[in-house]
């Protein structure tokens, strides 16, 4: 984008992500949660552990700084354009962590665990749902939306393999530029962010495990005609952030034993 429009480009995809979500009609979304978050830009300093998008209440933009080398700020502008940006958007705002936010703080509020299989996989889910629904519009689009795919895999794969001590920082860095696409710097940016964490071990696959969770779960109720779309995603919400098989037992109206174990196998049917 030119000098200053950024923030107008994301403000245009949030548009066009809750849009989509009203005319397929996936999801409640009161209208205070529309207009509830802002928008401010990431600081160079922030930008050295995490060269792309954060959110929630506030959805904040990586970006080039005039502190910044012209390397390193075509390198920021290239990782954060609008076509890679189609997920992370949706994925920050509605119907992802600022939703969750916002539903989280009015229903159940007692069993927020904020567990990360949750909270990202519940946002990952949406990447995943919006995919199948075709809301890539163009083939640069659908670029975008696969290598954020595409890194979320490469995550899993070095953080493990980091945090086991198999890999260095430097191996971490080479296999998202080698493997991923990554331009170099953010890259570095990225890696940078897996040392001020212990559990970073676990949350970056918490992404995928808990999306694939809520997916499977859509597959069971949804696509089986057992319950509505809307009604499915709003109960996600409205019943709090906890281990995503308590919700299925909740939702599926499960008796539960002081002695439960899980059994609920998810994936590969």
């Amino acid at each position: 984008m030119e000098p200053g429009k950024q923030p107008d480009a994301m403000n245009d995809l949030y548009k066009q992500s809750v849009d989509f979500l009203k005319k397929h009609d996936l999801v409640t979304i009161d209208p205070l949660a529309e207009e509830d978050w802002t928008m401010v830009m990431m600081s160079p300093e922030r930008q050295r552990t995490s060269p792309f998008f954060l959110g929630g209440q506030n959805l904040i933009i990586s970006y080039p700084t005039n502190t910044m080398s012209y390397d390193d700020r075509m390198m920021t502008m290239r990782g954060n354009n609008p076509h890679f940006s189609r997920s992370t958007v949706h994925h920050e705002l509605n119907a992802g962590h600022h939703l969750q936010g916002y539903m989280t703080d009015r229903y159940k509020a007692y069993r927020n665990f904020s567990t990360p299989f949750w909270g990202e996989g519940h946002a990952f889910y949406w990447e995943l749902v919006l995919w199948d629904m075709n809301f890539p519009r163009s083939p640069e689009d659908r670029i975008g939306m696969l290598f954020w795919r595409m890194h979320r895999c490469a995550r899993i794969i070095l953080s493990l393999n980091y945090h086991l001590g198999k890999w260095t920082p430097q191996q971490c860095i080479d296999f998202l530029v080698d493997r991923v696409g990554h331009e170099r710097a953010n890259a570095e940016s990225e890696v940078r962010g897996y040392f001020r964490r212990v559990d970073y071990a676990l949350y970056q696959i918490a992404y995928m495990i808990g999306g694939l969770q809520l997916y499977s779960l859509k597959k069971e109720l949804v696509d089986t005609k057992k319950m509505g779309v809307k009604a499915f995603n709003d109960a996600i919400l409205q019943e709090n952030s906890m281990p995503i098989e308590m919700l299925r037992a909740i939702i599926t109206k499960q008796p539960l034993k002081r002695d439960f174990k899980t059994t609920w196998r998810f994936y590969g049917k």
